[in-house]
């Protein structure tokens, strides 16, 4: 392990893989419902930053593995830092969509 590996996160297509690779798994979108609706990740669901700490009900159990992404990792590292205070053992950032060339669903 190098003096710096601590920094590294996976990049949002690796963040993807993982998710896709683990049954049960959530993929969390942070940004707005109308960032949202402009294009998403397959298979996510949205809950805004904003509402995070208001919205147990739309949140899965805390031991569930749960991935974040928003538009450009800013919100999602935020986002990802709250679960944790939350009690979500299981959380990674996986960045923002600027980074991603992949297929958005609308």
């Amino acid at each position: 392990m190098g003096f710096l590996d601590f920094l590294h996160r996976p990049g949002l297509e690796e963040g993807l893989a993982q998710y896709q690779a683990i049954p049960g798994a959530v993929l969390l979108d942070v940004r707005t419902p109308e960032e949202y609706a402009a294009g998403h990740l397959p298979g996510s669901r949205n809950l805004p930053l904003q509402q995070l700490d208001e919205a147990d009900d739309r949140l899965p159990s805390p031991d569930t593995p749960v991935f974040v992404y928003c538009r450009s990792g800013a919100r999602s590292g935020q986002a990802a830092l709250m679960l944790r205070q939350m009690g979500f053992a299981r959380v990674e950032n996986i960045g923002g969509l600027l980074s991603y060339h992949g297929r958005l669903e609308h």
